[in-house]
């Protein structure tokens, strides 16, 4: 029995050649259909040169369990999430390695209506499956076709905006040359017959899978240049740019300042609740008082939960949330069956600066001035239990609030931090936050405190 270690605690994840190869994709399909026996699936790939072949091996895995396949052809994540749980069929397969380096590549994987499948809600069955590979023999295998996505899809997306609405902006487009350009081709289209005055300046538009620009992963700041110089340029009133297979996407006010994911959560929470008081908002308790502060003013209720899309989405679907916020830029939306997109945030956010006819950096600045936060720092550690050990034991004379939701919060009433380990990497992950009107130390001043703790 082959041992296979390309299974992460959200989705399949590995090196080409050793750990993840054309056999390995044909046993995760052949699993994933002997395991839950659907009718149908859909599956899609990004632009990964490696993808196309992992695609056709998983599509003969499942058509060997007697399942039927709609392959959508090159698509990003959400249009697999959008084809399970929009064509009703009983489960989806996207094969991307996302941000991940140019030798690696992956599989997300869903059931019917879009539910995520990991390392708790079925992965380590496939797993299992696919390492003694004792598959059984089906009475009539299962038969592929092409589907195009694309127009149902866009359909969808201009459900969530108000067109009329919209006044003119300039939007600065970065697909990083990964899967979001053709979606982008096709809003743009969308808004031209609709007379939508939203002009479009696309960089790194086309798909290409040796990613000439480098593989687009926005959180890291030797990335951004290239967008927020196109904003400067073009004097852009925002400026989008996406990962590889585009489930999330990353903003850039019209300064070209980059905005952290912890205030797009209180944007698209102020979006939803302009339209809806009342309703639901889920966010994780990496960075959490603008959140709150957000949710309050505009009369909404928030609930945390654990970081980690499955985690997210389960709390949603709990509580009928009607969006969840990861500040690593991940947004969750009920009426997209709970998933992620990295499409509908930018479409909110244009609406919000038509509707308060601000500036994005005004928006922002006045969440940022309130409740300044350090950004996600990551440290290589010997031992994560001893590291955090060592934070508790130094601010106990302190008497912060503990939380245990996702690692460790502690609350000092003035400024805050979260520490946890990763769920995917060996790293101990820092958050820091402050209210700027109870506070006059600075953001840095405590994360050199820290730092020298952790590193110390």
């Amino acid at each position: 029995m082959t041992k296979l270690t390309c299974f992460k605690a959200y989705d399949i994840r590995g090196k080409l050649g050793t750990e993840l190869n054309e056999e390995i994709a044909y046993k995760v399909g052949r699993a994933y259909g002997q395991i839950y026996q659907p009718k149908t699936v859909v599956i899609g790939c990004d632009i990964r040169l490696s993808s196309e072949a992992l695609k056709q091996a998983t599509i003969h895995g499942l058509n060997d369990a007697g399942v039927n396949v709609l392959d959508l052809g090159m698509t990003g994540t959400e249009e697999v999430y959008f084809g399970a749980f929009h064509l009703d069929v009983q489960g989806g397969i996207e094969i991307t390695a996302s941000h991940n380096p140019m030798d690696y590549n992956g599989m997300k994987l869903v059931r019917e209506n879009s539910r995520p499948i990991s390392a708790d809600t079925g992965l380590k069955e496939i797993r299992a499956l696919a390492e003694k590979a004792k598959f059984s023999e089906v009475a009539q295998k299962g038969t592929t076709q092409n589907y195009n996505i694309l127009p149902e899809f866009i359909e969808h997306l201009m459900t969530y905006i108000d067109v009329s609405k919209i006044r003119p902006i300039k939007l600065v487009v970065n697909a990083g040359n990964g899967a979001a350009g053709h979606v982008v081709d096709a809003i743009q289209a969308k808004f031209e017959a609709l007379n939508v005055p939203i002009e479009f300046v696309k960089i790194h538009h086309e798909a290409d899978g040796t990613f000439p620009n480098g593989i687009p992963n926005p959180l890291l700041i030797e990335n951004r240049d290239s967008t927020r110089d196109a904003v400067l340029k073009h004097q852009a009133d925002m400026g989008i740019a996406w990962d590889g297979d585009f489930d999330r996407c990353f903003l850039f006010d019209e300064k070209g300042q980059f905005i952290e994911g912890y205030y797009i959560v209180g944007l698209l929470a102020q979006a939803f609740l302009l339209k809806q008081s009342g309703e639901k908002i889920v966010h994780d308790p990496r960075l959490v008082w603008n959140t709150l502060d957000v949710v309050e003013q505009y009369q909404g209720v928030a609930v945390q939960s654990k970081s980690g899309h499955a985690f997210i989405k389960d709390v949603m679907r709990e509580h009928n949330a009607v969006y969840g916020g990861e500040m690593s830029a991940h947004h969750y939306f009920r009426d997209f069956a709970y998933c992620d997109s990295g499409m509908i945030p930018w479409l909110l956010a244009v609406v919000v600066l038509s509707e308060t006819k601000q500036s994005l950096s005004s928006l922002v600045e006045e969440m940022i001035a309130k409740f300044p936060c350090s950004g996600e720092i990551n440290f290589k550690v010997a031992d994560t239990q001893t590291t955090i050990q060592k934070i508790f034991d130094h601010y106990a004379d302190q008497k912060p609030v503990i939380d245990y939701t996702d690692g460790v919060s502690l609350d000092f009433a003035v400024w805050r931090l979260n520490i946890r380990a990763s769920n995917t990497e060996p790293l101990l992950r820092l958050n820091i936050e402050s209210r700027r009107d109870q506070n006059p130390k600075s953001i840095q001043t405590y994360v050199d405190e820290v730092t020298q703790l952790i590193e110390g």
